[in-house]
């Protein structure tokens, strides 16, 4: 490492404490094979003042379905050899299952069952295990879009190739990981950690902020091969290490995880086998983040620079922006400041016609806040009257606004939603799929709805009304670390002018019918 770049690394460190405020993280830098920054402050419990190390084994969430792929790929070469597994597991699903890599690409079409325990009243704490994980995913009777055509993330596809490769090996995930990846590439201290409820070594995530005060969170979650890994920073650099060393060939485990992937038409997809495929400061990069209530993290490999950076917070703050914060600093550049055109004409609320989704685009300062997705993004606008990131683009052409989503594999004509919502569709409303019930009630001239279901009653949250008879139901906080976005509620109505029934859905878990089947109490 030269002087220049151990000078920049000294810098960008001594300010992630600051930049990124938290109880404790931990921090890694590799480059060539070669450990430039093997970090932690901090401490991983800070009631018990239990310090933050690099060997403090930590959650990474979301990280794991890579190395669920990677058993997968370990174990059968040819994956296709399971598609017949993916159908046994969804006796109910009418018309054409998933194939396995479909799972791997989140391609699959299936509803995230984290979403959908929302619609089955799941309280925000509650637990969500084997059980009712067996039920959400049992219980699929359709799909939001044929396999293969669409991508939207799902850890249900990944908690269901676990439990096939469980099935078909006759050992659990947790002696897969170890025999298949941990033991082979120095990984000592990994574990399958599937319980949320705590961590071996004591280690605490935590909601909250500087401002508001931090407190423990709570999750009672079973993972598996979702988002069950527990890992520390040193596992984490023996992971990159071997990511780097076996960089030059195809066929090794990583090189099969990171190799190109396409949707069905033949369009190249931006996930694949766990890793996600995008660039960070020009340069192509496969990487991953990871989160939990209380917990994020992130990891990422350059090729052309061979350079990896892992960084891992017990608390909420951007774990993907510190990553980029560090890899600016190993090759010398700052991160791009964005040319800021005039705010476009065509700010407003939308609706998106595949999805069935509300779309609202809001002026956020020089930028647009577009909440459509997952959750809000903030747009650049451009000079030329576009605006956008990575993966998403709004555009205006003659026939109205476009928004395009390269990810997802999908471009659509957005359908205007100018004028207001009439205010009489109070009722209860089931869903026959799920066997669930949306409420809709007016409590004093202003509306409120929750779901319930099997695991219970939600809290009722005010509506909020976007176009003609298109409402969103805000679902603030949720089973995940963040909640699956605002469910918009497309009300339908007969021939006398009665609301009947409301299509609901988010971008996780969308187009699920409900129809009325009373007043609302």
């Amino acid at each position: 490492m030269t002087s220049a770049v151990g000078s920049r690394l000294d810098r960008c460190l001594a300010g992630l404490a600051r930049t990124y405020p938290g109880p404790g993280g931990a921090v890694a830098v590799l480059r060539d094979g070669e450990v430039l920054v093997r970090h932690a402050w901090g401490w991983a419990n800070a009631e018990r003042r239990i310090l933050f190390t690099p060997s403090t084994l930590f959650r990474m969430c979301s990280i794991t379905k890579q190395f669920t792929c990677g058993v997968l790929l370990d174990a059968f070469p040819d994956p296709t050899v399971l598609d017949e597994a993916v159908r046994a597991r969804l006796p109910a699903l009418e018309g054409a299952a998933p194939a396995i890599v479909d799972l791997c690409h989140n391609q699959s079409g299936l509803r995230d069952y984290w979403a959908v325990a929302m619609l089955h009243g799941s309280p925000v704490e509650a637990p969500f295990g084997d059980r009712e994980a067996a039920r959400v995913i049992g219980g699929t009777r359709s799909l939001q879009f044929a396999p293969g055509t669409r991508y939207s993330y799902v850890n249900q596809n990944f908690r269901i190739l676990s439990d096939i490769l469980e099935e078909r090996s006759g050992r659990g995930f947790a002696e897969l990981l170890r025999s298949r990846i941990f033991d082979r590439v120095g990984m000592e201290s990994a574990i399958l950690a599937a319980d949320t409820r705590a961590m071996p070594d004591g280690i605490e995530g935590y909601e909250g902020g500087q401002e508001s005060g931090f407190r423990a969170a709570e999750n009672r979650i079973l993972w598996t091969g979702d988002a069950g890994l527990g890992a520390s920073l040193d596992d984490m650099i023996a992971w990159e290490r071997h990511v780097d060393a076996t960089r030059d060939d195809p066929a090794s485990l990583y090189g099969r995880l990171s190799a190109p992937v396409s949707f069905r038409d033949g369009n190249p997809a931006a996930y694949g086998f766990g890793l996600g495929r995008g660039k960070e400061l020009g340069r192509a990069v496969t990487g991953h983040g990871g989160a939990l209530r209380g917990w994020r993290s992130h990891r990422m490999y350059v090729p052309s620079e061979r350079v990896s950076v892992v960084v891992l917070f017990n608390h909420l703050s951007d774990a993907h922006g510190a990553a980029v914060d560090l890899l600016a600093a190993v090759l010398g550049e700052e991160r791009p400041s964005p040319v800021i055109g005039p705010m476009p004409g065509w700010v407003g609320a939308y609706r998106e016609p595949e999805t069935g989704l509300a779309v609202r685009i809001e002026p956020a300062g020089d930028r647009l806040r577009l909440r459509y997705g997952h959750s809000a993004e903030w747009l650049d606008v451009q000079p030329d009257g576009t605006a956008g990131v990575e993966r998403t683009r709004l555009r205006s052409g003659p026939d109205g606004l476009w928004m395009d989503r390269p990810q997802e594999n999908q471009s659509s004509l957005l359908l205007p939603a100018e004028a207001a919502a009439t205010p009489d569709v109070a009722g209860r409303y089931r869903c026959a799929e799920l066997d669930a019930e949306l409420t809709v009630a007016d409590a004093g001239g202003a509306l409120y709805g929750a779901f319930s279901g099997f695991l219970g009653q939600g809290r009722m949250e005010l509506l909020e009304t976007v176009g003609p008879d298109l409402w969103v139901l805000p679902c603030p906080r949720a089973l995940d670390h963040t909640p699956p976005g605002d469910w918009t509620l497309a009300f339908r109505r007969d021939e006398a002018g009665r609301a009947c029934g409301v299509e609901v859905g988010c971008w996780l878990a969308r187009g699920l019918a409900y129809e009325r089947s009373g007043e609302a109490a």
